[in-house]
């Protein structure tokens, strides 16, 4: 009886260990390739109302972000690889002057432009970083030289620059980051924590405009090549008037970028101070692969429910192993692009 008893458990185990190995060979079936390549960028989250933008200055942006995505997607359409897409198509935003990052940097409390950035590649989990860089020309691209060329992960300031020279890329006098524009956004908020403002509405919030957005506008890419390949990479010339020295997410791996072939690649904008706290980049990959949830589903719980909930703001833009897209973002506005394999462009800014 007690053999006729344990043969039928053991049927039944058995049948039980098949049909999860089934289930689980039809889960795996169904993860279709979305796309055999695609890009996605960022060029900052922040207060970005369609009330406050200008016809010309909306159209700046919208030609900007369409010129350094579609860069990067005829890298990645000829072959090459999800690292070159993503430092060119990043280049192309750090030389413009309507990005917080490169060329149009914010300016440090000492008037100065202090740089940012920071890379990864998915296959390998290797990864490059800098901070507080004042003379070279591409951050991005000495982030990806340490990466490379080094024995680190993480370069800053005097020693960042040294190694940038010794590796033969372009340095540039300090002034090159001036535009007015970032001057005297940092004079308005200097001048605010100074005096009172008077009872002009329309003065406060040309004031209040400048204090929300000064911790905004870092630019980044993620892409997936031919190869299955996702590479990631985040730049930024930080938060208008930062004090000590202060470094935020952007050149942090985990917190500004995240990038891993099993999962996806992410790129990060927004409050910096949250960004590490939460592992905002690192989160969204874990949630995929150790809770199985679709990009969609580890962005938003990450952007609209755990770092929201903490006093967060900002976004992310993130691509898949599947080649599948995600902007996700808890402010009124991010600029932002994507193109997927058949070259199907899309460029936004406002939420929607």
């Amino acid at each position: 009886m007690k053999n006729t008893i344990y043969l039928i458990l053991t049927f039944f185990i058995f049948i039980g260990c098949k049909s999860e190995t089934a289930t689980n060979t039809s889960s795996e079936k169904t993860a279709t390739q979305t796309n055999n390549f695609a890009i996605i960028i960022h060029g900052g989250a922040g207060t970005i109302l369609k009330k406050n933008m200008t016809d010309e200055k909306e159209k700046a942006y919208q030609q900007k972000l369409t010129e350094a995505i579609k860069i990067g997607h005829t890298i990645l359409k000829n072959g090459g690889t999800s690292q070159e897409a993503v430092i060119k198509t990043i280049q192309v935003m750090e030389e413009s002057p309507l990005f917080n990052a490169g060329k149009g940097a914010v300016f440090t409390h000492e008037e100065t432009n202090e740089l940012d950035a920071s890379f990864m590649v998915g296959k390998t989990l290797n990864a490059g970083a800098v901070a507080g860089v004042t003379n070279v020309k591409s951050p991005i691209e000495l982030a990806v030289k340490v990466m490379t060329d080094s024995d680190h992960v993480m370069l800053s300031g005097k020693g960042a620059s040294i190694f940038a020279k010794e590796k033969g890329l372009e340095i540039v006098d300090p002034t090159y980051f001036y535009t007015e524009k970032r001057f005297q956004s940092l004079q308005r908020i200097k001048n605010r924590n100074k005096t009172q403002l008077d009872h002009d509405d329309k003065k406060a919030a040309f004031y209040d405009a400048d204090i929300k957005n000064a911790k905004f506008g870092t630019v980044g890419c993620v892409a997936l090549d031919k190869n299955g390949n996702i590479a990631a990479g985040t730049s930024t010339g930080g938060m208008t008037n930062k004090r000590w020295g202060r470094i935020g997410d952007a050149p942090i791996i985990g917190s500004g970028t995240y990038a891993n072939n099993k999962t996806c690649g992410v790129s990060s904008t927004g409050w910096g101070e949250y960004f590490i706290r939460s592992q905002v980049a690192y989160d969204i990959s874990a949630q995929m692969e150790y809770q199985q949830k679709s990009l969609k589903e580890a962005t938003a719980d990450v952007i609209q429910n755990k770092l929201t909930k903490l006093g967060g703001t900002g976004g992310v833009v993130a691509l898949d192993k599947n080649g599948n897209m995600a902007f996700e973002f808890n402010t009124a506005g991010m600029y932002r692009a994507s193109m997927n394999d058949k070259g199907d462009l899309v460029v936004k800014i406002y939420k929607e």
